[in-house]
């Protein structure tokens, strides 16, 4: 088992879209992936879950991430919660992946 904790740098705070976002990049990985909020746990791969932590900017996540690839796992939501420049509302929206030329265009 692996763990880190992470603080929530976006002033919105995890709303549905980065909730989505956290939810999708969990599933890329084997490992159970938890997210604690106080008493609140949520599963990683449930936007859900995530969504009912309630976490605001400034907030404490601890990540708890088991299993074949949690050491990985652990990075990623780090990455992912590491603080930018933008919004985070990139097009990719994962840590390691790059936008398809197609993928931000609408019909």
């Amino acid at each position: 088992m692996k763990t880190t904790t992470v603080i929530v740098p976006w002033k919105e705070g995890i709303h549905l879209r980065r909730a989505g976002k956290l939810a999708r990049l969990a599933t890329r990985f084997r490992s159970s992936i938890l997210c604690r909020l106080g008493e609140k746990v949520a599963d990683g791969r449930s936007v859900i879950g995530i969504i009912i932590l309630c976490a605001s900017l400034g907030a404490t996540l601890e990540i708890e991430a088991s299993g074949p690839d949690e050491r990985e796992a652990v990075q990623a939501v780090d990455e992912f919660f590491a603080p930018s420049d933008d919004s985070g509302d990139d097009p990719s929206g994962l840590p390691g992946e790059t936008a398809s030329p197609t993928s931000s265009m609408r019909r």
